[in-house]
Parts: C-alpha cells; sequence; structure tokens
C-alpha cells in the first residue's frame, strides 16, 4: 500500500513530453468498456506522455444535475480513482484533478463559445443519443454545448492526444476546429490534438443490444465480484438460434467471444473453442465458463489493490488534491497565454487591473 506522504516533484516535470488528457464523469464505478476504451492506453502511455486526467464532475451536470448527484460526487471520484490506480495509473506520474476545481475552465469555455456555431454542434449525434439516454425531451443548452466544455478540458493543460472510445471522436474534431480557429484569429497558443482510438473502440454489452454502460444494466464493472462475475457471464447473450450444444453456432459478433479475444490471453483456447463452436461440438457453458476464468483472472489484481485502496480514502483524496493544484498552475498558464493572445492584457493594464 503506497504511503499517504505522496511527494510531486512538479520541477522535474519536463516540458519535452507531450501530453494526454483524458478523464470520466464521476458516476461511480467504471467498467471493463471504460478499461478497453481509454484506460488501457492511459497506462500503456503515461510514461512516455505527460498525463493529465480529468475528474469531470461539471459534464455529468448534462445529465445528472440533481443535488443528490452532485452530494455523490465523492464517493464516485474515490471509486474512480481506486479503478485507475488498480488498473496501472501511476499519481506519481499522472496529474488526476478534480474538474470543477478549475475557474480557467469556466472561462476558455465561454470564450472557445464564440468560435463555433450552434448548426455545428447540432450535427454531432452523440448529443442527441445522450439525451435519448436519458429521456430528455428537449436538450439543454449545456448538453449542446458539452464539446465546448470539452474542448476547454482538452486545451487547457494544451494536449497533444486524447484517448477516447469512438463515441467520443467527433467531439474531438470539434476541439481541433476551435483550436484552429482561435489560433488563426490571435496567435498559436493551442496545440491541435489528436484522438487516439482504442483497438476496441466500442465494447459491446452482455445483452449485445448497445454498447456497455451502467445505465443499461449491460456491463461488467472492474471492480465486479467474482460471485456476480460469473452470473453476468451466464446470462451473456450467445447464439439464438443455437438451442442445443450440437447445434453449430455464429462466432462472429457474438459478444461471448468478443469478450475472449479482448480478455482471453490465451489464443490457441480461444481458437480452439470458435472451431468447435461452429462445428456445434461445445456447449455455451463450456464457453461460457472459459470466459468467466479468464475476466476472473483478468479482474482479480485490479478488485485486490481497490479494496485496499478504499480502505485508505485519505490517501486517494491526498492524491486529487495534489493532482488539482497541479492543474490549477497549468491552467493559469494558459489563460495568460489565452488572455495575452486576445489582447486581454493590455486592457487590463490600462485599467490597473493586472
Amino acid at each position: 500500500m503506497p504511503s499517504a506522504g505522496l511527494v510531486y516533484l512538479w520541477s522535474e516535470r519536463t516540458e519535452m513530453k507531450l501530453r494526454i488528457l483524458t478523464g470520466d464523469r464521476p458516476t461511480g464505478a467504471l467498467h471493463l468498456g471504460h478499461y478497453v476504451g481509454s484506460i488501457q492506453n492511459r497506462v500503456a502511455l503515461q510514461d512516455s506522455y505527460e498525463c493529465f486526467f480529468i475528474v469531470a464532475d461539471l459534464h455529468m451536470l448534462t445529465t445528472r444535475p440533481g443535488v443528490a448527484d452532485i452530494h455523490a460526487i465523492s464517493d464516485h471520484t474515490y471509486e474512480m480513482l481506486a479503478d485507475y490506480i488498480g488498473c496501472g495509473i501511476d499519481p506519481e506520474k499522472s496529474t488526476i484533478y478534480l474538474q470543477s476545481a478549475i475557474p480557467e475552465v469556466y472561462r476558455l469555455q465561454l470564450l472557445f463559445s464564440m468560435l463555433v456555431s450552434v448548426p455545428r454542434l447540432q450535427r454531432i449525434p452523440s448529443i442527441k443519443d445522450m439525451a435519448q439516454a436519458v429521456h430528455l425531451n428537449e436538450i439543454p443548452y449545456g448538453l449542446l454545448g458539452y464539446p465546448v466544455l470539452q474542448s476547454a478540458d482538452i486545451l487547457l493543460p494544451r494536449a497533444h492526444l486524447v484517448p477516447i472510445g469512438k463515441d467520443n471522436e467527433s467531439h474531438i474534431e470539434i476541439t481541433r476546429e476551435i483550436a484552429r480557429r482561435f489560433n488563426k484569429l490571435y496567435e498559436e497558443v493551442f496545440p491541435i490534438p489528436k484522438a487516439l482510438i482504442s483497438d476496441v473502440p466500442v465494447l459491446v454489452g452482455t445483452d449485445n443490444k448497445a454498447k456497455m454502460s451502467k445505465s443499461l444494466g449491460n456491463s461488467i464493472l472492474l471492480s465486479e465480484s467474482e460471485e456476480s462475475l460469473k452470473k453476468k457471464v451466464a446470462r451473456m447473450y450467445t447464439d439464438p438460434k443455437r438451442i442445443r450444444a450440437d447445434i453449430p453456432g455464429t462466432v462472429e459478433r457474438n459478444p461471448v467471444f468478443i469478450y475472449h479475444d479482448v480478455f482471453n490471453p490465451n489464443k490457441e483456447e480461444v481458437e480452439d473453442l470458435k472451431s468447435r463452436y461452429r462445428q456445434g461440438t461445445v456447449s455455451d457453458r463450456e464457453v461460457k465458463d472459459t470466459l468467466f476464468n479468464a475476466l476472473n483472472q483478468f479482474l482479480a489484481p485490479i478488485r485486490k489493490k481497490r479494496v485496499e485502496l478504499m480502505k485508505n480514502k485519505e490517501y486517494l483524496k491526498e492524491i486529487l488534491v495534489h493532482g488539482t493544484r497541479r492543474m490549477q498552475e497549468e491552467a493559469s498558464i494558459t489563460l495568460d497565454m489565452v488572455g495575452e493572445a486576445m489582447g486581454y492584457h493590455h486592457t487590463w493594464n490600462e485599467l490597473g487591473m493586472w
């Protein structure tokens, strides 16, 4: 268990490294879709990039604006941090911070909102999808402007790369457009960030109806207990035409085999199961039992680490406090650059306010 006394050597961070920005909304524990969509890339790149990981609590307000949801942010943030570290994210290498505690993000969002049109935002398909998912009859202004706030998140630390799931790719394109427009109108302040799409851009849910989502009840959490995992795997959707083990089945687009391909490291075993499934010489139960073993082996160390971390919330709190302070420093630098580029510094100096 790491000691509570974290040592952050910000002075040793090098500006030569390119930067990453990505994160998650604090709506509770994360699932396998989060892992394959972004977290595994964060872990793989944290040594070669300077990483900023955002606890995006302002984004949560677009669909969960209630007081109870806001009060739950703290507990949900600890859950997320435990998942991050359990998966291998090192808080000594990465800056993890709370979005709402950075005043500059609000200011940058307002400035960026002047650089994009309403029709452009309305063409982003994921906005309508998000509204439908929470049964909104009308799209709130905040939800329509979600990609603009996301642009402020990405460009505030002047990030170069954004590891995301496939459904957020169109948002990154908005960010690129805003960065180009700002740089053209004023000065070259922002890099033009690139999206890094996972090798598994979308992980289908256990019901095969949509991508994995806690709200749809088709997810497997990174913190899933062994007993709960076994039940969820046993209930997974398979080939509906295969009512007996001796009937040849379809492997393609079958979520059980999709998960085998992603999480079962024994590729020889997976190919053998696929072959026998197509021939009708293996039962669904054997295929699912084998998947359970592979998933449980993958989740066991994450689960164990997570339990340890959740017993020491002061340590998790310290990680967030240090990361937020680090981001506050960086955000102040960026807003200075923005104010200088736009000419506001001249006005503020004239008024004796700077």
